[in-house]
């Protein structure tokens, strides 16, 4: 008998069986199949990344974008906007001088040209318009006085002129005398040399008499010019003055309805302290914001529409702000002569449109973003779900649509908005 070592670590051999063999071709099939199935898998997709790549380098999401299409057509150029009525003319009145103000209006009185409108009581300037009236009297009598003795002068200066002439003259007929009485023996010849002198010595008196006439009346015509010029000064400064009282009534400029009191009744105001302002009622006008791009196409004069209560009415550009203030700028448009509608209030709504002009027959585009992308000078064609950046040229442009000078054809598609998030990239995909 076998003595069984209980170390001993039995082996499987009675665990043993035999299998039959299973048929070759079958069992060496299956590994070939299954490879073959992923190396298709794998060939796809790399077909599909060559694919991808050769379609565009990078993909973006259909909704982020506005692709539209170029199409042939005549290109109008206008501006359309909202505007506010403003009153083309609507003075804010002053104090002319401090005082106590004194309304006879209140606010949306309807008002006529010269009629009253408020009273300022200002002591001062009428004491001061008394002074200088004053003062301009005593002037006026200083100016009057030396022309009475400029004419004194004169009279004077002429009668010693008359005098001097006489003694010539008288002089004159003593030499003739003497004279023929030399020649008849009758007088001495140192007598008719006495007359001889006295001649001359009238002669020499009639020439300081002329001089001196001519000299005392310029001297007399020089002062009283300068009175009366400081007479006038005088007067100019009195008429201001009295303007400036006359002005303590505040009068309507025109046939209006006063807008908005700036002080309540019987306040104390300064010097230019604003009182109340006044709309004329028959000439309004449109306030419109416009565009920087459209500024420069803007002119004054330039025809325009004004829509109210559904109507049509004519008007005109009549000033265009130099300044640009967040991207726009200022435009007042003005009623045609006779064609304001009836019945505007101040900072009423309308709409306006501008025609700037028509371009006939010419290939045009949705207007987008891309058009401030890189100046307008490419753009993203779409075909399928590809878009390849092609150079164009852009012309002119409106509010909806912008011209296609070359790069483009009718019928193509191109992204309008959201090329910006494309980069500089040559293709790319849209899905």
């Amino acid at each position: 008998m076998e003595t069984r070592d209980p170390f001993r670590i039995r082996d499987t051999s009675a665990q043993d069986h035999a299998i039959k063999p299973v048929a070759s071709t079958r069992r060496n099939r299956k590994p070939w199949l299954i490879g073959g199935i992923a190396g298709a898998a794998v060939l796809a997709l790399a077909v599909w990344v060559i694919s991808g790549w050769m379609s565009g380098g990078r993909s973006f999401d259909a909704s982020k974008v506005r692709v539209a299409e170029v199409t042939r057509g005549d290109l109008v150029r206008d501006i359309s906007a909202d505007g506010r009525v403003i009153a083309a003319n609507s003075p804010t009145l002053y104090a002319i001088a401090g005082g106590t103000v004194a309304l006879k209006v209140v606010a949306g009185d309807v008002v006529k040209k010269g009629q009253a409108l408020a009273e300022i009581d200002s002591p001062e300037l009428r004491s001061k318009l008394a002074q200088e009236g004053s003062t301009l009297a005593s002037m006026e009598a200083e100016a009057s006085r030396a022309l009475l003795d400029a004419q004194i002068t004169r009279s004077t200066a002429a009668k010693l002129l008359d005098q001097a002439q006489i003694e010539r003259t008288a002089a004159q007929r003593d030499l003739e005398r003497y004279e023929r009485a030399y020649q008849g023996g009758a007088v001495s010849q140192n007598e008719y040399a006495k007359a001889q002198d006295e001649l001359k010595k009238a002669d020499i008196g009639l020439a300081a008499a002329r001089k001196d006439s001519g000299l005392q009346g310029e001297g007399a015509g020089l002062d009283s010019r300068n009175k009366r010029l400081l007479a006038d000064r005088q007067r100019a400064v009195v008429t201001e003055l009295q303007r400036q009282v006359d002005a303590l009534t505040v009068r309507a400029p025109f046939d209006g309805q006063i807008g908005q009191v700036q002080i309540p009744q019987g306040t104390n105001v300064a010097t230019n302290a604003p009182i109340l302002s006044v709309v004329d009622l028959s000439l309004f006008e449109v306030e419109i914001k416009v565009p920087e791009s459209f500024a420069r196409d803007l002119a004054i004069g330039m025809p325009a529409q004004i829509t109210s209560n559904g109507i049509q009415y004519a008007a005109q550009v009549s000033a265009v702000s130099p300044e640009v203030v967040n991207g726009e700028v200022n435009a007042r448009l003005r009623f045609a002569e006779g064609k304001q509608p009836p019945g505007l209030r101040q900072n009423q709504r309308l709409s306006a449109r501008i025609v700037l002009d028509t371009r006939r027959n010419v290939l045009m585009v949705e207007r987008g973003s891309f058009l401030e992308q890189d100046g307008g000078r490419f753009a993203y064609v779409v075909d399928g779900s590809r878009a390849v950046r092609r150079p164009i040229q852009t012309g002119v442009s409106s509010l909806g649509a912008v011209e296609i000078v070359s790069g483009l054809q009718p019928g193509e598609k191109i992204v309008v908005s959201g090329s910006d998030q494309f980069g500089d990239a040559e293709r790319v995909t849209i899905h």
